[in-house]
């Protein structure tokens, strides 16, 4: 199954719902208030979030009026386009990929933090990677379990202590782990729940530090973990996040489960934090590279009437095979 094809089949549930909705609202002979009305209320139904509608409303409202569109079939496209514009993915957003870097993965309990670790240790060893894992959180025992579990299926090396265990201790065998072996990547799992904020703001702080410290020449890189299926809740979560410590990048699973898909579109649109990967499967080459164009693309393939390779040409994309046949778990 080409990559494209999976990303669609694995947004069947939010393509179902927002092409029925969208082909309610476009059944208008006219573009007038209540049509626009009524497609704010579709897009915010849809999950992507009342600040995000309000910025596609406007610019739709701003092109319509340019190319002088009066029917409302004939501004679809420029729907999907200004949806579009919303997601922006820099060029370099992946070069820590290919440094020696730290990842530090973080996000509340239940998101699916652990396995987005073990899928990313094991796609990355799969492309040649020398890949080490922390187990950072040692508030939950559960955790630290998972985690060697996951480091097993995936052959790498694991770092980890007792539960209750200091957390920063963890962090700083892991870093000078990685450095006497050389390794590529450095995955650190963190706590999903301290006491209170502030406890959490120094945990994180304190592991940067060691890192900073022990291993100031590697690339230090931040990801929170969001669960899709929890919509508008997983970007309060973000945002919570957000002001304890830096962001550099979001995951977002279990796309594949809910009719919320929209709220990657809220996230990217809102946070100014890229969206890196999304989760759309149970098996570990689901986890993939997030492509905004590709994404939305594939929410809209049914709405749009046009083939799937006649959006993709649109977007400017190219339909690529898989390189590597990544293992199931």
């Amino acid at each position: 199954m080409g990559f494209f094809q999976k990303l669609k089949d694995g947004l069947t549930k939010t393509r179902d719902s927002i092409s029925k909705s969208f082909a309610n609202v476009f059944k208008a002979s006219e573009i007038d208030d209540d049509f626009y009305d009524s497609l704010e209320e579709t897009l915010v139904m849809s999950d992507m979030g009342y600040e995000t509608t309000e910025k596609v409303i406007s610019d739709l409202r701003i092109k319509v009026k340019d190319q002088k569109i009066k029917e409302a079939a004939a501004c679809k496209e420029l729907l999907i386009n200004s949806l579009r514009d919303q997601m922006t993915v820099a060029d370099n957003a992946y070069d820590f990929e290919d440094k020696k870097s730290v990842i530090l993965v973080i996000g509340v309990n239940g998101v699916g933090k652990t396995t987005s670790i073990g899928k990313l240790a094991a796609q990355y060893k799969n492309r040649g990677k020398k890949v080490l894992i922390a187990a950072g959180d040692t508030f939950r025992a559960a955790a630290i379990d998972q985690l060697k579990t996951w480091a097993n299926r995936a052959n790498v090396d694991i770092i980890a202590q007792g539960e209750g265990s200091d957390p920063s201790a963890v962090v700083y065998d892991a870093v000078n782990a990685a450095k006497a072996r050389n390794t590529d990547i450095l995955l650190i799992d963190t706590a999903g729940r301290l006491h209170n904020k502030k406890n959490l703001m120094d945990e994180l702080a304190k592991m940067r530090r060691i890192i900073s410290k022990e291993y100031p020449e590697a690339n230090v890189e931040s990801l929170i973990v969001l669960d899709g299926t929890t919509g508008q809740n997983a970007l309060e979560q973000a945002r919570q996040f957000s002001t304890v410590t830096d962001i550099d990048g979001i995951i977002i699973t279990k796309l594949d489960g809910t009719a919320k898909g929209g709220i990657a579109i809220a996230i990217q649109a809102e946070l100014s934090v890229p969206v890196k990967y999304i989760g759309i499967g149970e098996k570990i080459d689901d986890l993939q590279r997030f492509d905004p164009s590709q994404y939305v693309t594939a929410l809209f393939s049914d709405f749009d009437m046009k083939s799937d390779m006649e959006m993709l040409i649109d977007a400017d994309i190219e339909e690529i095979p898989k390189d590597d046949d990544l293992f199931d778990l």
